[in-house]
């Protein structure tokens, strides 16, 4: 079986638009340096991001939170994130928590994919060793996200929100 903590996001920062690969399972579990890389960009004035799907087996709600931040914080700058070469069920996934209303997904697979965008430049995101508190931040702060781009996502995740918020405590 596969490690889920080693590195599966690829990126090209030096692309327009900045250019991310998932590569494996996205998780809770590894998704972390995801999450401050699309931060970093968002803050450093970046307002295209492209996340390539094409190698992603599977991700979960924490990364799909992190990718809805990424998307309301572009929404803000008037930028856009767009997902491009979905499988079936990662796009069932993001149209299930409404994440299509506030991020843009590429119907044409040939366009804006991270082998066309020069994969060659591109940099493995690191995992970094964060504290258990970190990590519950993170998730908490994922799932708060899915509750701000669409609000029917609160009944879904309100157990989990709560757990979270109490274990802060």
């Amino acid at each position: 079986m596969a490690d889920e903590t080693q590195n599966v996001f690829l990126v090209d920062t030096y692309s327009d638009p900045v250019v991310m690969l998932v590569n494996g399972r996205a998780s809770y579990l590894n998704c972390a340096p995801a999450g401050q890389f699309f931060d970093k960009m968002v803050q450093t004035g970046k307002t295209h991001i492209v996340v390539d799907f094409a190698r992603c087996t599977s991700m979960d709600s924490t990364f799909l939170g992190l990718l809805a931040g990424c998307a309301l914080a572009l929404e803000q700058k008037k930028g856009t994130l767009t997902l491009t070469r979905l499988s079936e069920r990662n796009l069932e996934l993001v149209r299930n928590l409404g994440l299509h209303r506030i991020l843009n997904v590429e119907a044409d697979p040939k366009k804006l994919c991270f082998e066309c965008e020069g994969a060659e430049k591109a940099t493995p995101l690191t995992t970094l060793d964060k504290t258990e508190i970190a990590n519950a931040r993170l998730i908490l702060k994922a799932h708060e996200n899915l509750v701000a781009a669409d609000e029917g996502n609160l009944t879904k995740f309100q157990d989990v929100i709560t757990a979270l918020k109490q274990d802060e405590k």
